[in-house]
């Protein structure tokens, strides 16, 4: 070896290090590649893990959207159906009510005139028609009271009439008669006619009192009558609580 040709001396660890560069650096670069490839595939992964397209599930959303909006719809129509059915059939079922209660009213119109013309053959003199009960504002309760007499008799009738309430008071059966139901001085209600009359007025029932019965009487020249009514029956739709004014 001549002089000429220097002789240097290269550590072997640095030139085992200097072959490892390219190495390292290929293998930085290809976990760069593996990083980018993960990050881009795993959402499309789990989204699609059925194997569909972000633009396949968005179509099928959108169907799934729409059928569920079809059967709101077809679900609304039905209520409106339904809506409308019940509708009609409280409609009808007040129609049905309405003829009913006319049918009741002509027939004790038919009644009433039987009587009078004495078509039944009964009550050929004096009679207690009918007899309705209506609560005033005041707490009194307002009676109309009609009165029938057959027209074979046409001589004029007149006379008395009293009325009764019977129920319970305290716990025990009570009667209130004319006096206790009006002012002490008010007189008995009259009547005078020849085929048929109403006679309204006011009573007033004490506190703490149940009425359940009236009795109607009327006393006159062509004899005396007498009929009692159920308090359901002169009151429609009461129920047996007290009537009475509250205190």
């Amino acid at each position: 070896m001549s002089s000429d040709s220097p002789f240097i001396i290269v550590p072997r660890e640095a030139a085992r290090q200097r072959r490892r560069w390219p190495l390292l650096v290929l293998l930085w670069a290809l976990s760069l590649m593996a990083v980018a490839w993960s990050v881009d595939h795993w959402r499309p992964g789990q989204a699609g893990a059925q194997g569909e397209s972000p633009a396949e599930l968005r179509e099928t959303i959108s169907s799934l959207q729409a059928r569920l909006d079809d059967l709101r719809q077809r679900n609304l129509r039905l209520k409106r159906s339904d809506d409308i059915s019940r509708e009609a059939n409280q409609l009808l079922q007040r129609d049905i009510a309405e003829r009913d209660e006319r049918i009741a009213s002509l027939e004790a119109d038919v009644a009433f005139y039987e009587r009078l013309v004495g078509g039944s053959g009964q009550r050929q003199g004096l009679s207690i028609h009918s007899l309705s009960l209506q609560p005033e504002p005041s707490g009194a309760w307002h009676f109309r009271l009609t009165l029938t007499q057959n027209v074979k008799k046409t001589q004029l009738s007149r006379g008395t009439i009293s009325i009764r309430i019977e129920g319970v008071k305290d716990g025990e059966m009570a009667e209130l008669g004319w006096s206790e139901l009006t002012d002490a001085d008010r007189p008995r209600p009259q009547f005078a006619f020849k085929y048929f009359q109403q006679i309204e007025g006011n009573v007033l029932l004490p506190a703490g009192f149940t009425p359940h019965r009236v009795q109607v009487g009327i006393e006159g020249e062509a004899g005396r009558a007498e009929r009692g009514f159920a308090w359901a029956e002169v009151v429609p739709g009461a129920d047996q609580t007290e009537a009475g004014p509250t205190s």
